[in-house]
C-alpha cells in the first residue's frame, strides 16, 4: 500500500529537525582562548613595517595553508568577497576590461569584477558539473577580454585543462573561485591551485570556517605580494616599500585577525576528515536515489573529486510529468531539507538595470565600456533552465547528516516518487 503524501494530508516521512553542521571543537576553543589571553588580537599595521604582514597566527596559518594546498603563497583575508576583490586587482585588471564569469554563483564573483570598473561577461555553464562551459567561454571572448573567473561550484573543479588551454590561446589570466570546493582535487592537485590565483571561503557554512574569512593561493610571487598590498592599505605602503608599479594599489582593511587564524590552523588540520565525511554521506545518498526515474544524481568530472558543499540534482520534467516546483513542494512537506533554485546572477537588478556606481549606469554608460554587453534572459540557457525548472539541491554543509538521516531522506524521495501521479 502506497503511503499518502504529506502534501495531500498524509503523515510526514521525516519527523525530526536535522542537526546543523558545526565543525568547531575543543581545539578551536583552546586556540582562541590562548589568543585572547595574550591580548594580541591583531598585529597588522597599515604601513611599511615588520608588522605589515600580520601577527604570529596570521603568518602561521598562511604557512600551513600554503603547505597543505601545495603552493608557494597563501594569503588570508577577512572574507572571500575581499579575496575576490584582491584577486581581480592583483592580476592587473584595468577599467573597461572584460572578465568572463559564470551566472551560476554567488553575486560576489561578479561584483568583485565591477569593483575595479571592469565589465562582467556571463558565459553559460556545463549542464552536468554546473561549472563554466569551456565552449561558452570561448564564444564570449572579445578583444577586450582579459581574464576568466572560474567558479568551482557546489564542490568540484571545472574543466581546468580546457579552460587553461583557452587562457593560454588568448593570453588571459585565470582566477579560481573555489569558495565551495576546499579540498577538492583536479588531476591530483587541489582545486584553486591551477589558476594564476585561487582560493577558498572560511565562511561559517563552509567545510572549514573561522566565522568569516578566506584564503588566497598562488604560485606567482608578484601576484602574491599585490594581494597582500591590496589587503592592507596599499596606497599607504607602496612608497616606503619601494613599489614602482602602483596599478590598482588602492588598499583596504581586508585583514583577518589572530583569533580567526588560530581557529583556522585547527580547522585546516581537520579538512580532509570533513571532506571524507561529506563524500561518504553523498555517496550513500546517491546509492539510495540513483534508481529513481527522471532524477539525475551528481555527475563528477573523471579527473577530479567532489567535496559536496551542495548535493545537486536535476529532474527530467518531461518524463516525470510533474513540475519541479510541485515535486519540491512535496519533498519539503515530507521533511526533506531541499531547495529548488540556486542563482542566475546576470538577472539581478544590478545587471538588468545596469546601475552600479551612481545613478547613471557607470561603468556601462561610460567611455571605459567599449561595447554593449547583454545581460538579457536567454544568454545563459543552461543556467536559466536549471534555475527555472529542473534543479534541486541539498546543502550538505548546512546539516550534519548521519547515515540514519540520509536513509530518511532517501525514504522520503521514494515515497514522493511512488505517488508522482497524484501530483500532476
Amino acid at each position: 500500500m502506497v503511503e499518502e503524501l504529506a502534501l495531500l494530508g498524509g503523515e510526514k516521512a521525516i519527523n525530526k529537525e536535522f542537526s546543523l553542521y558545526n565543525s568547531i571543537g575543543n581545539e578551536e576553543v583552546l586556540a582562541a582562548k590562548k589568543v585572547i589571553e595574550s591580548g594580541v588580537l591583531s598585529k597588522f599595521l597599515g604601513a611599511w613595517h615588520e608588522d605589515f604582514y600580520g601577527g604570529p597566527n596570521v603568518l602561521e596559518f598562511e604557512k600551513q595553508a600554503a603547505q597543505y594546498f601545495g603552493v608557494k603563497h597563501a594569503v588570508t583575508v577577512n572574507s572571500w568577497t575581499s579575496g575576490l576583490i584582491c584577486a581581480v586587482g592583483a592580476i592587473g585588471i584595468e577599467p573597461g576590461d572584460e572578465v568572463i564569469v559564470t551566472p551560476w554563483t554567488m553575486c560576489a564573483s561578479a561584483t568583485a569584477i565591477l569593483h575595479w570598473n571592469a565589465i562582467p561577461v556571463f558565459a553559460d555553464i556545463d549542464p552536468e558539473t554546473f561549472c563554466l562551459s569551456p565552449k561558452s567561454i570561448e564564444e564570449n571572448i572579445t578583444e577586450y577580454t582579459k581574464a576568466i573567473m572560474v567558479v568551482d561550484i557546489f564542490g568540484q573543479s571545472a574543466d581546468m585543462d580546457a579552460i587553461l588551454a583557452i587562457a593560454d590561446k588568448y593570453n588571459l589570466k585565470v582566477i579560481s573561485d573555489c569558495a565551495q570546493a576546499p579540498g577538492a582535487l583536479y588531476d591530483g592537485k587541489y582545486a584553486g591551485t591551477l589558476a594564476d590565483v585561487g582560493g577558498y571561503s572560511l565562511n561559517y557554512h563552509k567545510h572549514i570556517h573561522t566565522g568569516e574569512g578566506g584564503i588566497l593561493v598562488t604560485n606567482d610571487d608578484y601576484i602574491a605580494e599585490r594581494l597582500r598590498l591590496i589587503r592592507n592599505h596599499a596606497e599607504a605602503v607602496v612608497g616606503d616599500k619601494g613599489e614602482n608599479d602602483i596599478t590598482n594599489m588602492i588598499g583596504y582593511n581586508f585583514r583577518l585577525g589572530e583569533i580567526e587564524c588560530a581557529i583556522g590552523i585547527e580547522q585546516l588540520k581537520k579538512l580532509s576528515t570533513f571532506v571524507a565525511t561529506r563524500q561518504r554521506a553523498a555517496n550513500r545518498l546517491t546509492d539510495g536515489l540513483k534508481s529513481l526515474t527522471g532524477l539525475r544524481t551528481p555527475v563528477i568530472n573523471q579527473k577530479g573529486t567532489h567535496v559536496y558543499y551542495y548535493y545537486p540534482l536535476v529532474l527530467d520534467i518531461e518524463s516525470l510529468g510533474v513540475s519541479r516546483d510541485r515535486i519540491h513542494e512535496a519533498l519539503r512537506a515530507e521533511g526533506v531539507p531541499i531547495g529548488n533554485r540556486y542563482q542566475n546572477i546576470h538577472l539581478l537588478p544590478i545587471f538588468q538595470k545596469k546601475i552600479a556606481y551612481g545613478s547613471n549606469g557607470f561603468p556601462w554608460t561610460s567611455d571605459i565600456c567599449k561595447r554593449e554587453v547583454s545581460y538579457s534572459k536567454g544568454i545563459c540557457p543552461v543556467a536559466e533552465e536549471l534555475n527555472d525548472s529542473t534543479y534541486l539541491g541539498i546543502g550538505m554543509c548546512v546539516y550534519a547528516l548521519t547515515d540514519t538521516d540520509i536513509d530518511l531522506i532517501v525514504g522520503a524521495f521514494r515515497k514522493v516518487w511512488a505517488s508522482l501521479g497524484k501530483l500532476g
